[in-house]
């Protein structure tokens, strides 16, 4: 299949998943990740109705950026504190965001373009070792910390699944970062909004919206295996 069927595809295990789970309709964004396609894939999923793109790496938002109109960009992958100065102008939402120190750089080069830049916590909930992020046990105590600056927004937490989880273990990581972030919301903390879990990718969405997801990361699902 191409990449209109691959879309619509997604989008009807979307649908079936969020009225399984109960929810609205429009509860979920889905992000297209295009990290490695070429703009004229991208394009076309543009026009498929895909309307946010997701890039791993800061060098290919600034290579793809100009090219590409009408669509907001995520960066999903992992963030050094040196790249911070050349995406913050360009992106509407950091996934990644995995310490303090980070966190602060951010805040320091969105407030030189007068910008309050949306984060999302990366949590490693699943506890392994290969996978970038927070302790959940860190997680009210980084929240409060990032609250204190003034150019970046918390928004919610991020995570990602083993990559050969089973149902039961994809339902215990999503539905743990669910319960994380309902507990902490309930703490009230100023100038942390948490409405947003960024869960489920290709292999796992369904799961995951199941589970509570608000934004989901689909790259294979759309644009087919890299």
């Amino acid at each position: 299949m191409g990449i209109p069927e691959n879309t619509e595809e997604v989008r009807r295990k979307i649908s079936e998943a969020l009225k399984k789970s109960g929810r609205n309709e429009k509860a979920v964004t889905l992000v297209g990740v295009s990290k490695t396609k070429p703009v004229e894939l991208i394009k076309e999923a543009v026009e498929c109705g895909i309307t946010v793109l997701g890039e791993n790496r800061v060098q290919e938002i600034m290579e793809k950026y100009e090219h590409i109109d009408g669509v907001s960009w995520h960066l999903i992958g992992h963030l050094q504190k040196n790249k911070v100065k050349y995406i913050v102008d360009k992106v509407e939402l950091i996934h990644s965001v995995d310490s303090v120190e980070l966190a602060r750089e951010i805040d320091k080069q969105a407030k030189k373009i007068g910008k309050i830049q949306e984060i999302l916590i990366q949590v490693n909930i699943s506890g392994e070792e290969s996978k970038s992020g927070i302790e959940p046990c860190e997680a009210e105590s980084v929240c409060r910390q990032i609250a204190e600056f003034e150019n970046v927004r918390v928004k919610g937490f991020m995570t990602m699944a083993p990559r050969l989880a089973g149902e039961d273990e994809l339902r215990e990581i999503f539905g743990g970062l669910r319960l994380l972030m309902q507990k902490i919301k309930e703490k009230n903390i100023e100038n942390v909004e948490l409405c947003e879990l960024s869960m489920g990718m290709s292999g796992d969405y369904e799961t995951a919206i199941m589970e509570g997801a608000t934004i989901v990361r689909v790259g294979t699902g759309i644009f087919g295996l890299r």
